[in-house]
């Protein structure tokens, strides 16, 4: 895989540098709502078409072995918009943590927070300091308003995960619209009037487009266009392509709107998203299961930096992670003020500008909730019923271990070997199990992170295992 990147790369390079100094870069930060790793032509897809992306990811350094702070929409966000883990925050997941049905869930996992505070930190906050106007696109879902938490201008961001619709109206408050309107239509339209606007300002553009995520509602010429077109790897939902493609086209309109103004050459533009595709929806082959799983197909996402003629565009293995954006903006801006809270992630601008490779730190994922099976999930998961049980993850170097407070279950993987997670070797490596064990438990009591351990008195064994049958025959 990482070889078939390297060569679209080649194919798509158009290399373009300048030795100028730019002070104070704008700043264009894109996340897309639920679209998986290989969800774009330049990590791979031949069914969705996004030529837009794959021409900024020629002019971009990419990640391949990049990661969401959390394998769903809100935990995500708020590891993003703080630079703090789940234990900090509190937010593990969508609320409520008791998710899926009770008579099967051994423990009760711990409360979770649906909201970041208001008077908390964040990345907005961090652009202000340094003298930027900060405007937010779209999906916000880790509070009421933006407008408290870091961001002088707010365009449909509140605390909803989702429109009812992405043709007005969208069922958003804060959002009228005329009827027929397309929400990433409208969107885009906003953030291009908000350049022109301020393009004489160094400005920030948090553009959190709410698609691709549910409901899977495309444009109709474009629906019918892939309805003629051959899926592979997974990718066979023409609704879905023709929501990536309908993004795509709007990354382009905003990115033509940067070149036309002349700003291309001081704005930063990072593209990502918040976790994997829904399985079921979109496949991440060859990673394993999506959005809700800590598998490598529900946290590993696509993630791109470009800055002309300061990052040379390339493709690493270097694992980063959202937490990471915070502290690489931070240094690029050169706002020597500290951070008011603790910060999980690492300035990546050493890298981006140097190329010097960091030392291999620890990436921990820590899940002491539920979050129930759906979409066909079962063959992929760990079980029928959910699509994560509570646990803990870590990677480090090569190797990615889970382990289960339920059960005390552990998997090994070695991720160069075995990217899809599709043979566990921890009876095989016992002291790299130990190893990374001993590495998970001092991230544990340095964050404080709480480990759910009281029995559920609602649990019911002959009951999760009749669900159990009754759902692996469903999906025979």
């Amino acid at each position: 895989m990482i070889k078939q990147i390297l060569l679209t790369l080649c194919a798509l390079a158009v290399l373009s540098c300048s030795s100028d100094t730019i002070d104070k870069p704008n700043v264009l930060l894109i996340v897309v709502d639920d679209m998986g790793w290989a969800d774009c032509g330049f990590m791979g897809s031949e069914y969705y078409e996004t030529p837009n992306i794959d021409q900024l990811a020629s002019e971009s350094m990419v990640f391949t072995d990049a990661y969401a702070g959390a394998a769903n929409c809100a935990p995500s966000r708020a590891a993003l918009i703080s630079g703090m883990s789940a234990p900090h925050t509190g937010v593990y997941t969508v609320s409520p943590s008791t998710r899926g049905n009770a008579k099967t869930r051994r423990l009760i996992p711990e409360p979770n927070t649906e909201f970041l505070d208001d008077d908390l930190y964040t990345i907005g906050d961090l652009f202000q300091e340094a003298g930027y106007v900060t405007g937010t696109f779209g999906k916000w879902h880790v509070g009421m308003d933006p407008l408290k938490q870091g961001f002088d201008y707010n365009v449909g961001g509140s605390r909803w995960g989702h429109p009812k619709s992405y043709f007005a109206p969208y069922i958003i408050p804060e959002l009228e619209a005329p009827e027929g309107e397309n929400l990433t239509d409208r969107l885009t339209n906003e953030v291009i009037d908000f350049v022109e606007k301020n393009k004489e300002h160094p400005f920030f553009v948090y553009l959190p487009y709410y698609t691709v995520h549910t409901p899977i509602q495309g444009k109709e010429d474009l629906i019918q266009k892939y309805k003629r077109k051959q899926g592979s790897q997974g990718h066979i939902n023409p609704n879905y392509a023709a929501m990536i493609e309908a993004m795509d086209t709007n990354v382009g309109r905003i990115l033509a709107k940067l070149k036309a103004e002349g700003l291309d050459e001081n704005t930063m533009v990072v593209f990502t998203s918040d976790n994997g595709g829904v399985y079921g929806i979109t496949e991440q082959r060859p990673l394993r299961a999506g959005k809700g799983s800590y598998y490598e197909g529900g946290v590993r996402v696509p993630l791109t930096f470009k800055w002309k003629g300061k990052i040379t565009p390339g493709v690493t293995e270097v694992p980063a992670v959202n937490m990471d954006f915070i502290p690489t903006f931070k240094q690029v801006v050169g706002l020597e003020k500290e951070i008011p809270h603790h910060l999980d992630g690492m300035s990546l601008w050493p890298f981006l500008s140097t190329g010097e490779e960091p030392e291999v730190r620890p990436l921990v994922f820590h899940f002491p909730v539920y979050i129930q099976g759906n979409h066909g999930s079962a063959p992929v998961t760990r079980d029928p019923l959910f699509r994560c049980r509570p646990g803990t993850i870590i990677r480090y170097g090569d190797w990615k271990l889970h382990r289960y407070y339920e059960d005390g279950g552990i998997e090994l993987y070695n991720l160069k070997q075995d990217i899809g997670e599709a043979h566990n070797v921890a009876l095989d490596h016992p002291e790299k199990c130990k190893e990374l064990i001993k590495m998970m438990d001092a991230w544990i009591a340095e964050k404080n992170a709480p480990i759910p351990t009281a029995l559920n008195p609602e649990y019911d064994g002959d009951f999760e295992a009749e669900q159990v049958k009754k759902a692996l025959n469903k999906k025979r």
